[in-house]
C-alpha cells in the first residue's frame, strides 16, 4: 500500500468515525421522538400505494395528495389521542398517584374473598408485585401531553415530506441496501407484511375488546364505563394476561362490596365473552392481514414495549421477525454452495455444468 492509499484510508476512517459519533449524538437527543418517526414509517408503509395510484392514476399533485393522506390521520389519530388526553388521562394520572389507597382496596377486596372462600388465594406480597408492575406500565402508556402531541406532530411532518419524495427515497435505499435485488424485495415484503397485520390489526381487535368488555360493565352496573374498557382495550396488547388486568380486580371489588351477583356475572362474561372474542378476534383478523405466527407477536410485544414504547406494539413484532428475514437473506447472500453440489455457469451462449 503506498503513502497516498494510506493517507486516504486514514482520512476515510476519520470522516466515518465522526459521521457515527454525530449519529449517535443527534438519536440520543432525539430518542424521546422515536415514536413519531417510527409511527411516520408506519404510516407512509400503510399508504404508498394508494398515494402512488393517486400520483401516477389520478394524475394529482404530490403536494395535494399528500396533503390528504395528513389531513386523513389527522382526523384518524388525533381526535383518539384528543379524547385520552382530555379525558381519560386525568383519571389514569390520579390512579397513579393514589395507588397505594387501590392497592390497600384490592388487598380488602381479596382477604374478604379469602374469609368467604376459607382458603388463602394470594398472598399480599404477590398483590403489591402485581400492583408495581401495572403502575411501571401505565406511565408508559400514557406520556406527558406535550411529548404526546409533539410525537403526532412529528409523525404527520414526517409523512408528508415521505410520501412527496417517496419514489425517490426508495430509488436511494435500493442503491445503498448491500443486497441482491430479490433479498430487497423480500425484506420489503416481509416489512409491509409485519407492519401492516400489526398497524391495522393489533388496535382493531383492541378496540373489539375494549367495545365488548364496556358492555358487560355496563350491564353489570360498573362505573366509569367508557375509562375502564378504553383501558381494557389498552391492556388486552400485553402477552398473556392481557385485559385480565382490568376485569378481575373489578370483579373482585364487586364481590368485596357485597354485590356478589353483579361480581360473578361479571366474571362469567368476562371469562367466556370478553377473553374469547380476543382469541378469535387474532385468528381470523390477523391472519387475514399477513399471517404473522403468534409466538413472533408475542415475543416481539415483550420487546417492543421495553424498547419504544407504545409504538413497540408495531416494531417489536417487525425487529423479531427480521431476525428470520435476515438469516434467510445471510444464508442466501454469503453462505456458499455446499461441495458436490450443481452451479449453472454461462459459457460462450451455453450453459456449462460445473
Amino acid at each position: 500500500m503506498t503513502d497516498l492509499e494510506f493517507n486516504r484510508r486514514i482520512r476515510q476512517i476519520v470522516f466515518l468515525l465522526m459521521l457515527i459519533t454525530l449519529t449517535i449524538v443527534v438519536l440520543e437527543e432525539l430518542y424521546i421522538y422515536l415514536p413519531g418517526v417510527l409511527g411516520a414509517i408506519t404510516l407512509y408503509i400503510l399508504s404508498r400505494e394508494n398515494y402512488f395510484q393517486l400520483i401516477y392514476k389520478k394524475k394529482w399533485k404530490k403536494g395535494w395528495a399528500a396533503f390528504l393522506f395528513i389531513f386523513y390521520y389527522f382526523l384518524l389519530l388525533g381526535l383518539p389521542v384528543f379524547l385520552a388526553v382530555t379525558l381519560l388521562a386525568p383519571k389514569v394520572e390520579s390512579m397513579i398517584a393514589n395507588q397505594q389507597q387501590l392497592l390497600d382496596g384490592a388487598k380488602h377486596a381479596l382477604n374478604v374473598i379469602q374469609s368467604k372462600v376459607g382458603y388463602k388465594l394470594v398472598d399480599d406480597q404477590a398483590i403489591g408485585n402485581a400492583a408495581s408492575k401495572i403502575s411501571s406500565v401505565l406511565p408508559s402508556l400514557f406520556s406527558s401531553t406535550a411529548t404526546l402531541v409533539m410525537n403526532l406532530v412529528i409523525m404527520l411532518f414526517l409523512l408528508y415530506y415521505m410520501l412527496y419524495s417517496g419514489s425517490e427515497m426508495e430509488r436511494f435505499l435500493g442503491r445503498v441496501i448491500p443486497l441482491k435485488d430479490e433479498n430487497i424485495r423480500l425484506l420489503a415484503s416481509e416489512t409491509k407484511t409485519t407492519i401492516k397485520s400489526n398497524a391495522i390489526g393489533i388496535p382493531v381487535i383492541a378496540l373489539i375488546q375494549g367495545v365488548t368488555a364496556a358492555i358487560g360493565y355496563f350491564i353489570f352496573g360498573v362505573k366509569d364505563v367508557f375509562l375502564w374498557g378504553f383501558l381494557t382495550g389498552i391492556f388486552s396488547f400485553l402477552p398473556v394476561i392481557g385485559s385480565m388486568v382490568i376485569w378481575v380486580p373489578i370483579c373482585l371489588y364487586l364481590f368485596s362490596v357485597g354485590n356478589t351477583g353483579a361480581g360473578i356475572g361479571l366474571l362469567l362474561y368476562s371469562g367466556i365473552v370478553t377473553s374469547q372474542i380476543d382469541y378469535f378476534a387474532r385468528i381470523s383478523i390477523m391472519k387475514r392481514l399477513g399471517d404473522v405466527h403468534p409466538v413472533i407477536t408475542l415475543f416481539g410485544i415483550i420487546v417492543g414495549l421495553g424498547l419504544f414504547g407504545f409504538i413497540g406494539l408495531i416494531f417489536g413484532p417487525l425487529m423479531v421477525n427480521y431476525i428470520i428475514v435476515l438469516f434467510d437473506i445471510y444464508m442466501n447472500e454469503f453462505v456458499e454452495q455446499q461441495p458436490g453440489e450443481v452451479q449453472e455457469l454461462p459459457v460462450e451462449g451455453e450453459k456449462e455444468k460445473v
